[in-house]
């Protein structure tokens, strides 16, 4: 949302969730110490890119950790590279994005809500803060400025002629709020995005800056490639990630350390800051991949050397496609931020990893790097066309599991084109709105798919990496990729990508589609990997989890629905609308589940398939012939969940659901789901598919109103289910 800022359960995962609940040079002085040039080891070979950018930057930096405050000053030297004379200088003030709530990025209000209410001394402002600039000048003449709506405006007291140079000096002060932003500090990690101000870009087709704000919604990060120099001063027990060459040493001050980087050629920089980080490294062939994680788990470096190994696999394939990674370094960092993963250049920020996580299985991962050729070396304007990265970087994603062998997370997981959206592809932000996932990610990489599947893989990698020499550094556009493919692939095949992209509702061609039945395998496959997954990841569950019925399905295990009969005309309609609702959601599923209603049937029938069988019982002790039968074994079984059976089967109104082993087989599961005439239908069918649903806690009972509200329970907390809840 990986940046993404994007939700980075993967969409498939909240796909699949959705379906089943329903049917991230000279220095001022300021008087405060800053940091000093560093001139010790260096912790990575020298930084390769040797293009020389238009724009070089040296700042240095103090870190005044018991304040959450920067105090910083910048050099920049900027060569104008347009044909036009420049009278101003504009800057990207993006910290200033938290001066106010209503303009800080929507996707982190929820995670900041309850970070507040979980700590109520935390006062609203603690979550904001800015960007302060106190003095900008040149060669020595101070120049006026403003800054205003996230954007420092620079006026020159000479213009700046085409490829002429100017040096301007900025000094600044960032208040970093507190919370899950890009820029902000919670617990033990310093998050820093968008901390310093950045040269805008310079549009000489329309002769003017661009002064967008950062987006409320998404993504804003348009940025020219730049060399960069950086001193930051911190205390000495901080282990500090930002991209490039990084050296420490010693500051004059006592307990304080300067920790410098030299990083060309590179689209922004970042830094991450921690006294609690453990850092694994690994060199293969002069690239060397470090991980800045938090050890908090037993086991947590062996996942961690896992996540480096596939990192070292998705950089090599990505290198082979699209063109090699240029630079000798590339940076994980672990942090806080929950169902968000975010790409920056050269660094990616991954959120906490959980116990028994698959390094191999984590798209979300492949996706951020994926960014590192979609954003960092080839750039765009995210505010006006982030299918450009998030629409390569996902198709990226999936072309690497495709070619790994992983049948679900590969092609087959874009093949699947469930129906038109009435936006166009190459809408803006502004345009899709909370449709970023499925126009930017999901119909992007179908678009990228169409295309690869058209011209075969043997014209496209060709292709793939011509777009990547033309862009490097550069910042491409659409009209540019589409030029890029008349040059490559011909006008007929123009024609098509661009009808693609530029026009709403489109649907992957049919010849590129699954079939019906490959759907149905693919599902099936999908959900019991996601279910493999989820009960895999948290091995000491109880048996008796209302979800485990449906793992159980999905692994083959048999599957009966047992209804209640006789019943009145209200309770038989109630019964069929929840078993309507189960058959719809096993059908997505490519589950088959027997349904047995008639007395005698189910007599005949109890202590052979039945007693072999997962059963999901419809209906009360009182009116469901399997219940009655079993009785003396339920009340056994119910008392080892801790639920009080006979005095819910004897409550009137009483309505909700239990799980328990089977009377008859403790190697399969019953779950009970029973209700009185009185029920509003909708809320319970919506609290019994979340039961069994692997978004959802793992509840072992529930009991509810008659208007669908949930009276008691007793679940286990699933870490992820509020992840999904925020979706």
């Amino acid at each position: 949302m990986n940046r993404t800022t994007r939700m980075k359960i993967s969409k498939r995962m909240l796909a699949c969730s959705m379906i089943f609940t329903l049917a991230v040079c000279p220095i001022l002085s300021t008087g405060t110490a800053m940091a000093e040039p560093a001139t010790s080891r260096a912790d990575q070979s020298v930084d390769k890119a040797a293009v020389q950018s238009p724009i070089q930057y040296q700042i240095d930096v103090r870190l005044d950790e018991k304040n959450m405050t920067l105090h910083g000053n910048q050099t920049v030297v900027f060569r104008n590279t347009s044909k036009d004379t420049l009278k101003e200088l504009v800057f990207h003030t993006f910290a200033d994005a938290n001066r106010a709530k209503d303009t800080q990025p929507s996707m982190f209000e929820h995670t900041n809500a309850e970070l507040q209410k979980n700590e109520p001394n935390r006062k609203p402002e603690d979550f904001l803060g800015g960007i302060d600039i106190t003095k900008v000048q040149s060669n020595g003449q101070v120049l006026p400025f403003n800054n205003k709506n996230q954007a420092l405006t620079a006026t020159l007291g000479q213009a700046l002629k085409p490829d002429e140079s100017v040096t301007i000096q900025i000094a600044f002060d960032v208040k970093i709020p507190y919370g899950s932003q890009r820029l902000s500090y919670y617990k033990n990690i310093i998050n820093g995005a968008h901390w310093f101000p950045v040269m805008s870009v310079y549009d000489e087709n329309k002769h003017e800056w661009d002064r967008t704000p950062y987006s409320t919604s998404f993504e804003s990060d348009y940025y020219t490639s730049s060399d960069f120099k950086v001193n930051m001063n911190v205390p000495a027990s901080y282990q500090v990630s930002m991209p490039g060459t990084i050296t420490e040493h010693e500051s004059t001050e006592a307990g304080r350390k300067i920790v410098s980087t030299v990083s060309n050629n590179t689209r922004e920089l970042v830094f991450f800051a921690s006294p609690d980080f453990k850092v694994a490294s690994e060199t293969r062939d002069g690239l060397t991949v470090q991980y800045y994680y938090f050890d908090n788990m037993k086991g947590k470096k062996e996942i961690i050397d896992q996540y480096i190994d596939q990192a070292f696999k998705a950089i090599q394939f990505f290198s082979d496609k699209f063109g090699k990674y240029p630079y000798p370094e590339f940076r994980i960092v672990e942090s806080y931020v929950e169902g968000v993963a975010v790409e920056f250049a050269r660094v990616i920020q991954m959120g906490m990893i959980q116990n028994k996580k698959d390094a191999s299985q984590d798209t979300v991962f492949v996706h951020e790097i994926a960014h590192q050729w979609f954003h960092a070396l080839i750039g765009n304007n995210s505010e006006t066309e982030s299918f450009l990265d998030e629409g390569f970087a996902d198709f990226a994603k999936v072309y690497f599991s495709e070619k790994q062998g992983d049948t679900l997370s590969g092609f087959n997981s874009i093949r699947m084109d469930i129906e038109p959206i009435d936006l166009s592809i190459a809408s803006s932000n502004t345009e899709v709105a909370d449709m970023a996932n499925p126009v930017y990610y999901g119909k992007g990489s179908q678009a990228i798919y169409q295309l690869y599947r058209m011209v075969g893989e043997e014209k496209f990698d060709p292709f793939m990496k011509e777009y990547f020499k033309r862009y490097i550094y550069q910042n491409a556009t659409i009209d540019g990729l589409l030029q890029t493919i008349e040059d490559t692939l011909g006008k007929v095949v123009r024609y098509d990508m661009e009808k693609a992209l530029r026009q709403p509702n489109f649907v992957l061609k049919p010849e590129y589609q699954m079939t019906e039945d490959e759907q149905t395998a693919y599902m099936h496959e999908q959900f019991k990997s996601i279910y493999d997954g989820i009960f895999t990841q948290y091995p000491i569950l109880p048996e008796e989890t209302m979800s485990r019925i449906i793992h159980k399905a999905l692994l083959g295990e048999p599957l009966t629905i047992v209804l209640s009969d006789p019943l009145s005309s209200t309770a038989k309609t109630q019964q069929e609308q929840l078993v309507e609702r189960l058959k719809m959601t096993f059908t997505i599923m490519g589950i088959h589940a027997d349904v047995m209603t008639d007395r005698p049937t189910i007599k005949a029938k109890l202590e052979k398939e039945l007693a072999k069988s997962n059963i999901i019982v419809i209906g009360d002790a009182k009116s469901n012939a399997l219940l009655q039968a079993m009785k003396r074994g339920i009340m056994k079984r119910t008392e080892a969940i801790g639920y009080p059976w006979k005095d819910m089967m004897n409550k009137k109104d009483a309505s909700g659901a239990y799980v328990i082993k089977h009377p008859y087989n403790q190697k399969r599961l019953m779950v009970n789901f029973f209700m009185t005439d009185k029920q509003e239908m909708e809320p319970y069918m919506i609290k019994a598919s979340e039961a069994l649903n692997f978004s959802s806690h793992f509840y072992q009972f529930y009991s509810m109103n008659a208007a669908g509200k949930v009276t008691t329970d007793k679940k286990i907390e699933n870490p992820m289910a509020k992840l999904f809840e925020q979706q």
